[in-house]
């Protein structure tokens, strides 16, 4: 167990008598240790008792800790050094960022080890950051492909309105076996001489021929196909233009969000770069301090506790510096993932902090103009009109459907005879014919009619659905209609609040900063205690934290107004530029 000379808690139990006497309304009778007693005369006797019963109390306390598996640490050792991977990831830029070496890795590969460690640090600005994410995001990337994709669709239903011209081609070659038999000859029908036995055309009874057929040959020709009244080919098209026109208006949507996402990656980066300054100042300003309470103790003008106060602040603000450094270290990876970076280099923010301007416009203007071509809600509409027409390409299938085919070609081929047996005075001599050439060239319009008469209902009901879903589509309007005013009124109020926010945590600064000076020389002179020296250093480092965090709350709350009113492009071919304020009349 810790002995309670270094019981942590040995303070607190030291405030429990008075603790529990303040809370007594609340809490009930006081138990029997803190029962107050008042001493009567100058005996010490009760007063030690009373001390026997705290001391017996602190050791309960200490029982309920449980037992700490490392040794208590040398107040006066060095600070172990911080974590190498930390540091690392700390280090300062080695310079801008170099565009040559931002060309993303492929989408399919992996990073291997050697890039990982062989990493990098380099400055850029934000409109460089902005310039990187619309080039190499691969959400932008895959949302140009989608784009591309739809246009190719439409451009296929497109080929609906033009006739359908084939050509048709094969060749072919085999054998066969051919065997005829007479079983009752011409000799005796009296046909003439050239019937008689040994005529020309006579066969005897019994007489046959065997022989083999080898046929050669090929064809080719050409098909036109048509439809002359087709009532789904044009909402086939059209819901196949409201389907493109979707996803470029969701490409649109989605410059817009990237442009959110790097600029408060970016903001929050400077944050956590200021952040670490500021810790990494308080860090050294305690370290001063601590200096001046071991001179002065030394001296005999403060006691212990001011030491020791000392270094367990110096503890806590160190601790806020490595987790500082921790989330700078994340910050920078966050950016570098946005941007697409290769996995060999970390960026950081060279842009100074600086508050943006004022939000030019009132609330009322930026409703009215956030409304005007948001590619959100015209997305919607899109996909609404897409689904209409898909709905009524469904029911054209109720409908007759004319076509018109028409088809012309030619063929030959080449039949050889061979290995000829006659048996019996042999037979059927006019089919045998040694070899035969034959060629034919043909045509042919036709008109089709296509037309379901009976289905169970199920093409109307597939019509149903698609009305539903449309129906769907226009709630969703309206909900992010609502949505849309949500975010900028969120920002809106929030932008006026961080202007406001800021001035005072300005005023908050200045006043402290002027009160921690006079406090360390009050301090020095034995003037003051060290205390107030505390408290006075909170304030100073809490008023610098306000202030950076009100500065980039401000330039935030400015960059989600923006994104509700930034003109971007549905082309995917056009440029984005980096727009970093309102471009206004």
């Amino acid at each position: 167990m810790i002995p309670p000379r270094f019981s942590p808690l040995t303070g607190l139990a030291r405030l429990v008598p008075t603790l529990v006497l303040a809370l007594a309304p609340l809490a009930g009778p006081l138990p029997a240790f803190a029962q107050p007693s008042p001493l009567v005369g100058p005996d010490t006797r009760r007063l030690e008792k009373s001390w026997q019963e705290l001391d017996r109390e602190l050791l309960l306390l200490d029982k309920l800790l449980p037992e700490d598996p490392q040794t208590l640490p040398d107040l006066l050792a060095p600070v172990p050094p911080l974590p190498p991977t930390l540091l690392r990831a700390n280090e300062p830029a080695q310079g801008a960022v170099d565009p040559t070496r931002t060309i993303p890795p492929p989408p399919l590969s992996l990073p291997t080890q050697e890039q990982l460690r062989r990493g990098g640090v380099q400055s850029l600005s934000l409109e460089q950051a902005l310039a990187l994410a619309f080039a190499a995001n691969p959400g932008l990337q895959a949302q140009r492909q989608e784009v591309a994709a739809a246009l190719a669709r439409f451009q296929a239903a497109m080929g609906a309105y033009w006739p359908r011209l084939e050509a048709l081609a094969g060749a072919f070659t085999g054998q066969s076996r051919t065997g005829s038999n007479a079983p009752v000859g011409n000799e005796n029908l009296g046909f003439g001489p050239l019937f008689a036995p040994g005529g020309a055309f006579a066969v005897p009874s019994g007489g046959s021929v065997s022989f083999n057929t080898t046929a050669t040959g090929g064809f080719g020709g050409l098909q036109l196909g048509y439809d002359l009244l087709d009532f789904a080919r044009t909402p086939r098209v059209r819901g196949a233009r409201a389907q493109l026109e979707t996803e470029r208006q969701v490409y649109a949507n989605q410059v817009r969000q990237l442009q959110l996402q790097v600029s408060e990656a970016y903001f929050q980066l400077q944050q956590a770069d200021q952040t670490v300054r500021i810790q990494d100042a308080a860090v050294r300003n305690d370290l001063l301090i601590l200096q001046d309470a071991l001179d002065l103790k030394q001296a005999g003008l403060v006691p212990r506790l001011d030491v020791l106060r000392r270094q367990a602040i110096e503890a806590a603000n160190q601790e806020a510096l490595i987790q500082a450094m921790a989330d700078r270290a994340i910050a920078r990876r966050q950016l570098a993932v946005l941007l697409n970076l290769p996995p060999n280099l970390t960026p950081t923010a060279s842009d100074p902090v600086a508050v943006l301007a004022r939000w030019p416009l009132d609330l009322d203007t930026s409703l009215m103009e956030a409304y005007r071509g948001n590619p959100a809600l015209e997305t919607l509409l899109a996909t609404r009109e897409a689904l209409v027409q898909e709905r009524q390409t469904t029911l054209a299938a109720l409908l007759p459907r004319v076509g018109m085919v028409a088809q012309a070609g030619a063929n030959g081929s080449n039949v050889n005879t061979s290995d000829v047996v006659l048996r019996n005075g042999g037979c059927c001599g006019t089919t045998v014919i040694p070899v035969q050439n034959t060629t034919a060239a043909d045509w042919s319009v036709a008109l089709t009619l296509q037309w379901l008469l009976f289905d169970a209902g199920t093409t109307r009901a597939e019509g149903r659905a698609l009305e539903h879903r449309a129906a769907a589509v226009a709630q969703r309007y309206a909900n992010e209609r609502e949505a849309i005013r949500l975010r900028l009124e969120s920002a809106f109020f929030n932008h006026e609040a961080s202007l406001a926010r800021l001035a005072s945590s300005r005023r908050s600064v200045a006043a402290s900063l002027e009160g921690f000076r006079d406090v360390r020389l009050r301090y020095k002179t034995g003037l003051s205690n060290e205390v107030e020296v505390s408290l006075t250093q909170e304030r100073l480092i809490a008023s610098l934290v306000q202030r950076l965090n009100a500065t980039v709350a401000v330039n935030i709350t400015y960059a989600r107004l923006l994104r509700e009113l930034l003109t971007t492009p549905t082309d995917p071919g056009q440029p984005v530029r980096p727009q970093l304020q309102l471009r206004t009349p």
